[in-house]
C-alpha cells in the first residue's frame, strides 16, 4: 500500500507542481446564468476548463460532463475544490502530528498512526469528537447555502468564499488563474495522499512518515 502511495504521489506531483496552462475560456470559473440565457448557450466545451492538465488532459471517464450545463459543472467543481482543500488540511495534520506530537489537549493520542490515534481520542475525550462533528455540521450548512444560492444565481464562482487575505486573486488575471489551477491540482494530489495515509494506517498501523521510512529502509540496495 505504501509503495502504491509513493508511486501515485510521484506521478501526481508532476501535474500538481508544474505551471498550468491558463484556460482561454469563460468556463474556467463557469458561465453565469445571465450570460447563458443572453447568449443562448446550450452546451459548453469543458475540454479547456480550468483544471484540465497534462498528462491526462480532459479526464472524464464516467461522462459526468457529457451534455452537462454550467450549473452541473459548477456543482462538481465546488465539490472537487472543497474535498481538495479538506484533503490538503488532512494530510498536513497527519504529518504535523506524527512529527511534532499531538495538539494541546490531545496528549492522549500518543500513537504515530493517526487512524489509531483517533480511537485513543475517542476513548479518552469523546466530547472532542462530538464537538468536531457539530462544527463540521455548522460549516457544511453555511457552505451549502452559499454554494447552492451562488450556483442558482450564477454570481459566485465555485469555491469562492471571498477569503483572499493576501490579495493573490486581485492582481494579474492570468496569474490568478494559474494559482487556481495549482490549487485544484494540489487538491487532487492531496486526496490521493489522504486516501493512502488512511488506507495504509488501517492496514499496517504505521504513521505515514514512519511507513515511508520503513519502506525505504527495506528496499535499500
Amino acid at each position: 500500500m505504501m509503495k502504491f502511495a509513493i508511486l501515485a504521489a510521484a506521478a501526481g506531483s508532476a501535474a500538481a507542481f508544474a505551471p498550468s496552462p491558463v484556460a482561454q475560456t469563460s468556463t474556467a470559473l463557469g458561465v453565469t446564468a445571465a450570460q447563458k440565457d443572453f447568449f443562448g448557450i446550450t452546451s459548453v466545451d469543458y475540454s479547456k476548463a480550468l483544471g484540465v492538465q497534462a498528462p491526462l488532459g480532459f479526464f472524464d471517464p464516467l461522462g459526468l460532463l457529457t451534455d452537462a450545463d454550467t450549473e452541473a459543472f459548477d456543482d462538481l467543481r465546488e465539490k472537487e475544490i472543497k474535498h481538495g482543500r479538506v484533503a490538503m488540511l488532512a494530510v498536513t495534520g497527519f504529518v504535523q502530528v506524527e512529527l511534532f506530537g499531538p495538539a494541546p489537549g490531545c496528549e492522549a493520542a500518543t500513537l504515530k498512526c493517526q487512524t489509531d490515534a483517533f480511537w485513543q481520542i475517542w476513548n479518552s475525550h469523546p466530547q472532542y469528537i462530538a464537538a468536531g462533528l457539530i462544527m463540521i455540521t455548522f460549516i457544511e450548512a453555511v457552505s451549502g447555502i452559499a454554494a447552492t444560492s451562488g450556483r442558482e444565481s450564477g454570481d459566485r464562482a465555485p469555491g469562492d468564499f471571498g477569503l483572499d487575505p493576501l490579495g493573490y486573486l486581485k492582481g494579474d488575471p492570468e496569474k490568478a488563474a494559474r494559482l487556481q489551477a495549482q490549487e485544484i491540482a494540489n487538491g487532487r494530489l492531496a486526496m490521493w495522499a489522504a486516501a493512502g495515509l488512511i488506507g495504509q494506517g488501517c492496514s499496517n498501523h504505521l504513521g505515514g512518515v514512519e511507513a515511508l521510512t520503513q519502506s525505504l529502509n527495506d528496499n535499500m540496495f
